[in-house]
């Protein structure tokens, strides 16, 4: 099942593909065919700068839709890399267009997603002005970006991994993050005063 407005489609504008590790399922420059829906697995958007530097866009998760920007865009911006064996739903972006025209609720649907992608690179605008590394790190995880690997996690907050894997170390021996498991933190829960 797509989430919503995509879920009004019509079933023959999809596409299944099953991709192992390592499997791109498009390249940077590839012609758009459509946007994508994660039904299991883990695929990082990347893009590659003039200089070489690849830096982590978006780390999609199962339930996520991604390349919603490829809509309106001949190409892809990005290259899309399967981090772990994944299952994903290509909507046909003819279909999408077409629709966008004929329905007023689909059309007002994908506005309000791609409002809610503004907002989420705003933040991390906000997370790449923050200078220092522990205070970047642990305000990027109290904000839920610690989805993926911390290397993706480090791409993603524009910083090395050496120096997020030190804030990181940093942060849980201060007491300010506690480790829950192999790469993954959360904020130290506040102890409430409680007085009189």
């Amino acid at each position: 099942m797509l989430p919503s407005p995509f879920d009004a489609l019509d079933v023959n504008s999809r596409s299944h593909q099953r991709c192992a590790q390592g499997d791109n399922v498009f390249r940077q420059g590839d012609p758009t065919k459509g946007i994508f829906f994660l039904r299991s697995g883990n695929v990082c958007l990347t893009r590659v700068t003039e200089s070489g530097s690849a830096v982590t866009i978006h780390n999609a998760r199962a339930g996520d839709v991604f390349a919603e920007a490829s809509i309106y865009s001949d190409h892809y911006h990005c290259d899309a890399v399967c981090f772990a064996p994944s299952e994903v739903v290509r909507v046909s972006k003819r279909a999408i267009l077409l629709r966008l025209r004929e329905d007023t609720a689909f059309s007002e649907g994908i506005t309000k997603r791609l409002a809610i992608q503004v907002q989420d690179y705003r933040q991390l605008l906000t997370l790449h002005a923050v200078k220092s590394a522990n205070e970047r790190v642990l305000l990027a995880v109290a904000l839920g970006k610690l989805t993926g690997s911390v290397t993706q996690f480090a791409s993603q907050i524009g910083l090395t991994k050496e120096a997020c894997y030190r804030a990181l170390k940093d942060l849980s021996d201060q007491g300010l993050l506690i480790k829950t498991g192999r790469g993954s933190y959360a904020p130290t829960p506040r102890v409430e005063d409680n007085h009189p």
